[in-house]
């Protein structure tokens, strides 16, 4: 097995090997290179729908999305999909899976089933790297905050989102909201997070909506600068295993007319605690 550090702002290669027959001493070599790395990417992981939950679960329990379409037979697997003649897609602005939990995901493994002939990439952003890069004079402001994350806006009734994703989006009586640190410190690796994200975070705790979207914003294209992403090519079996508290990801939606099936298992986490 050979894992070489991405040439991007994010992530890992992982070559040489074949997820369906790892040794034990393998899966602690992964796992320890998922809390470094961020996101690990593999080609050529056929996997059968029991090997997929197989691999996924040697690192923590699957935490089934109260959102995702299942696959048929295999309610831990989400069926992430985008038909030819369906305009918006699922996932497509930053964001990080399960903010809105208590205890948010620790990650997920998402598994190309079928991708169009060009287009439908997915970016990622390292998070810790970014927050480093901010002046001592905004990391203390930060790590005094809190800051509200929710759903139900997105999956919730009646909303734009769950209107034009038709039927691969329901319960939306599922939706929670939930406050979390804005700095915390990495489960595995101890580094420091800037634990927000476009999608699911809406303002500070103790601030209005208004006080807080000046700073949001500036964050948000703080981390999604160049230098901390990583854009992937999706091929047919290709794999990338993301952990939802160090990275953030984008699913692109520049297919139009061409069906994209991703299949996705998301393990449990645990509550964040501030760094």
């Amino acid at each position: 097995m050979r894992i070489t550090k991405s040439e991007g702002g994010v992530g890992a290669h992982v070559d040489e090997v074949d997820l369906s027959k790892l040794t034990a001493d393998q899966t602690a070599e992964l796992d320890a290179a998922w809390a470094e790395h961020g996101v690990l990417f593999y080609r050529d992981q056929h996997l059968t729908p029991e090997q997929h939950i197989e691999f996924a679960t040697r690192f923590a329990e699957v935490d089934i999305n109260k959102f995702f379409k299942k696959v048929e037979g295999h309610p831990q697997i989400a069926q992430v999909a985008k038909e030819a003649d369906q305009e918006v897609n699922i996932g497509g602005a930053w964001h990080t899976d399960h903010s809105y939990d208590l205890a948010p995901a620790r990650g997920s493994i998402l598994l190309a089933r079928e991708v169009p002939p060009i287009g439908g990439d997915t970016l990622f952003a390292n998070v810790a790297d970014a927050y480093e890069e901010l002046s001592e004079g905004m990391k203390t402001t930060l790590e005094s905050l809190r800051a509200i994350h929710t759903n139900a806006d997105v999956f919730g009734a009646n909303t734009e989102y769950a209107k034009k994703t038709g039927d691969r989006i329901a319960n939306p009586e599922g939706v929670s909201t939930v406050t979390h640190p804005v700095v915390v410190a990495h489960p595995q690796s101890g580094r420091k997070l800037l634990y927000l994200n476009l999608a699911f975070t809406r303002y500070f705790e103790g601030w209005t909506r208004e006080e807080s979207k000046p700073l949001l914003e500036f964050l948000y294209g703080h981390v999604s600068q160049e230098r901390f992403t990583t854009r992937f090519a999706w091929q047919p079996g290709s794999i990338a295993m993301w952990d939802n508290r160090s990275t953030w990801h984008w699913a692109l939606n520049d297919y139009q007319g061409h069906r994209r099936l991703m299949h996705r298992v998301t393990i449990k986490g645990e509550e964040l605690t501030a760094a």
